[in-house]
């Protein structure tokens, strides 16, 4: 980027030079002996026509200077007012990837010997024949459940326990009497109410006591009931079917074999062998590079801390990312690269602090 105020050096010519005066630099030799005061005049009409050579050489490189090579081609800023800066930043050529396919071998023909080809076969061979044979078959049982007497039925006596039941009494165990009771007045008049008691002759009511007891209200006695039969469940096998043969069926057997049979004899053919390319990718210039239209930057002298935390700040609302130290009022990489993408993204002049993009991000300065 070059400002104004900077005038482009002897180093915008630098690459220029270095063949020109690589090409002219035996112009500078210049013999020490001489013989003659003629040989000196030529030698010295010599040299005047190499500096002309160089002189011309120079100017033609100078006029050859693309608006790559020199941002003053285009002329000053549109205004001279101070305390403003201007700007233009060089954009750099835009290339595009395109794929070309290049004949890496020339398309030809050649006999080529075709192999026989054969084919599988599978055929079923019998291996034994069909026939019958005597099978046996077991007896089939059945399980059945019997219920066989263990005890007969009789009588027995079964003794009964006696029957309680719980009776409660209530017993005297002091006389009703009366007795004198203190008590604090609760109409005291003195400022500590612990001053004031009032006796009070009251009646104590009689105390009685609780006495439980079981008493006997069934006396034991012996029952005699009926005990009832014993039965036990058994279970055993009987004979439902009795073993026998029966007449089976055997299927033939066969065995698989499988056997390759010729189909197609073997035979020469001439085959035709196509071209062979290689894809090749390579860069093709779609636009020169060259340097932006001037335009109004915020000079250096007013780039504070203030104004960078204000573009950070603004960037990270707009949903931006300043990388991983956020807004630390240093114009860092990581700034530079989420101005340059918001600058792309809304169509403002990219690679500066423009007054344009300072004002859509709403910065003071």
């Amino acid at each position: 980027m070059l400002k104004v105020g900077m005038m482009p050096t002897f180093s915008t010519f630098g690459p220029l030079m270095e063949n020109v005066t690589s090409t002219y630099a035996d112009v500078y030799t210049i013999p020490v002996s001489f013989s003659s005061h003629q040989t000196l005049n030529n030698r010295t009409k010599n040299i005047e026509m190499r500096l002309l050579t160089i002189a011309c050489a120079l100017l033609t490189a100078s006029i050859s200077l693309t608006a790559q090579d020199n941002p003053f081609s285009g002329g000053t800023p549109p205004t001279a007012e101070l305390g403003k800066c201007y700007a233009k930043c060089y954009i750099p050529s835009q290339y595009e990837t395109v794929t070309e396919d290049v004949l890496v071998k020339e398309g030809t023909t050649k006999l080529i010997a075709v192999p026989a080809v054969y084919e599988t076969v599978t055929e079923q061979v019998l291996v034994k024949e069909a026939s019958t044979r005597l099978v046996p078959v077991p007896a089939e049982y059945e399980t059945v459940t019997e219920q066989v007497l263990v005890k007969e039925a009789h009588r027995k006596l079964v003794p009964v326990s006696p029957v309680y039941e719980t009776t409660t009494e209530k017993v005297l165990i002091s006389e009703p009497t009366t007795k004198w009771v203190m008590k604090r007045d609760k109409n005291c008049m003195s400022a500590d109410p612990n001053d004031c008691f009032v006796a009070c002759y009251e009646e104590v009511p009689e105390r009685y006591t609780t006495y439980t007891s079981s008493v006997v209200k069934t006396p034991a006695t012996v029952i005699e009931v009926d005990e009832p039969a014993e039965y036990r469940t058994i279970t055993r096998k009987v004979l439902k079917t009795p073993a026998t043969y029966r007449e089976e069926e055997v299927p033939a057997e066969y065995a698989t074999v499988t056997r390759k049979v010729l189909v197609k004899p073997a035979t020469v053919e001439e085959r035709v062998l196509m071209p062979e390319f290689k894809t090749i990718t390579k860069r093709r210039l779609v636009k020169a590079g060259e340097y932006s239209d001037w335009r109004e930057v915020l000079c250096e002298n007013k780039v504070t801390s203030y104004t960078i935390r204000q573009i950070q700040e603004a960037l990270i609302d707009a949903g931006y990312d300043i990388g991983p130290a956020g807004a630390d009022n240093v114009l860092g990489g990581d700034t530079r690269a989420a101005l340059m993408q918001y600058q792309r993204d809304n169509g403002l002049p990219v690679g500066n602090l423009n007054i344009e993009t300072l004002q859509t991000l709403g910065v003071q300065y």
